[in-house]
């Protein structure tokens, strides 16, 4: 293990790396007191080299890192690649690619769903890993050997994991099935941050369109503000705040000062100015501009017992196919094959539409119906009664 500090040092081992057909890649960051991800440590492992970098090094140059991350010909693996993937995306703009990501293809090999790296390094090696610096704090220094070592310990064993998975792919004929998700994965919308569609991460509802109008001005300011000064959102504003201002929506200081989630003097800030100025500006809104306002609707009795059929079904499809069940079908999903005539999700199309879409439509018609059998469920076509 070598641990990288100089610019020199890192173009000579990426274009090393660059030869060979793929490279393991972790990244170690923090960002509990920031907006955007502070890059701490990045791990690499090609077939012969494994090497810790070190971005705080003084003067190094992450360029030779990043031409290695846009490199076609050499596959960039990871696992829950989508945070390593931000970070190279805000720091150089651009996306790994092509990329596999073994908490996905293991789920495509049945070895469930979300699996960790180390569950799947026991699985498929057998090893037992040391986690005990799972907490550390990366962005200080110096690092000691035994941190250095957990570091590490994250990409060479996922060249073993990425062999595997890639030979069971090929030999259950499921590699195309990964890569209709690693194109989602690796699309720029995946990780561009617009302020105008902070909102939308939000969970909680507002209880009409005006106040979704002011919800979504509010949310933008709270973006750009939390960006421009590199804070957690959290920071600027909560989120009870957010939905309690565009509920109330106070267009004066002293309507501000009677909503109980904004600190005593909060309405005599600055940001209260601001905040004013967001509710006017979403008062103001054309509706025409506005998306729809979603409502929770209740399932009617009919659809609330079709859903619980279809999951039952989604797990007896994702077991006898060696599928983890949430790659094939979330509860959206279900819910909208339950209750739309024509729903237009994932679990009804390519590969997900031969594995359980079709007989969750079937299902739904009355065509098809379960039975269990030695403790497996199974399906049964009217005909075959």
């Amino acid at each position: 293990m070598r641990v990288i500090t100089s610019t020199s040092a890192l173009t000579e081992t990426c274009s090393r790396l660059a030869t060979g057909d793929y490279v393991a890649v972790d990244t170690e960051f923090m960002r509990e007191q920031t907006f955007w991800p502070d890059l701490c440590l990045i791990q690499l492992a090609g077939p012969q080299d494994e090497v810790i970098v070190d971005p705080l090094a003084p003067g190094i140059d992450l360029k030779p890192f990043y031409d290695l991350m846009a490199a076609p010909r050499v596959v960039k693996v990871f696992h829950a690649a989508r945070q390593d993937i931000e970070i190279v995306y805000s720091e150089a703009g651009l996306i790994p690619t092509p990329v596999f990501d073994t908490q996905i293809a293991a789920m495509v090999c049945g070895f469930g769903e979300s699996v960790s790296y180390v569950n799947l390094v026991k699985k498929v090696t057998g090893r037992d890993l040391d986690k005990s610096s799972r907490f550390t704090d990366w962005s200080r220094r110096p690092l000691s050997d035994k941190q250095l070592h957990y570091a590490i310990g994250d990409v060479t064993h996922l060249r073993d994991i990425y062999k595997h998975l890639q030979s069971e792919l090929e030999v259950t004929s499921r590699a195309s099935w990964l890569d209709e998700e690693m194109a989602e994965l690796t699309a720029p919308s995946t990780y561009e941050s617009h302020p105008e569609n902070a909102w939308r991460r939000l969970k909680m509802r507002v209880k009409n369109r005006k106040a979704l109008a002011v919800l979504i001005e509010l949310a933008a300011w709270r973006e750009r503000l939390a960006q421009a000064q590199d804070v957690p959102r959290g920071r600027i504003l909560r989120d009870e705040a957010l939905y309690d201002i565009a509920n109330q929506q106070p267009t004066s200081a002293e309507k501000l000062s009677e909503l109980r989630t904004l600190s005593d003097g909060f309405a005599r800030s600055q940001r209260a100015k601001d905040i004013i100025e967001a509710v006017q500006r979403g008062l103001e809104r054309d509706p025409k501009t506005l998306p729809p306002l979603q409502h929770s609707q209740p399932m009617s009795a009919e659809a609330t017992a079709t859903i619980e059929l279809l999951k039952v079904l989604l797990k007896a499809s994702a077991a006898r196919h060696r599928v983890a069940p949430r790659l094939i079908a979330d509860s959206d999903d279900l819910e909208r094959i339950a209750s739309e005539q024509d729903p237009d999700v994932p679990a009804l199309k390519g590969w997900r539409r031969q594995l359980f879409g079709e007989d969750a439509l079937r299902l739904k018609r009355g065509e098809l119906a379960l039975t269990l059998s030695k403790g497996e469920v199974l399906t049964i076509r009217p005909e075959e009664r």
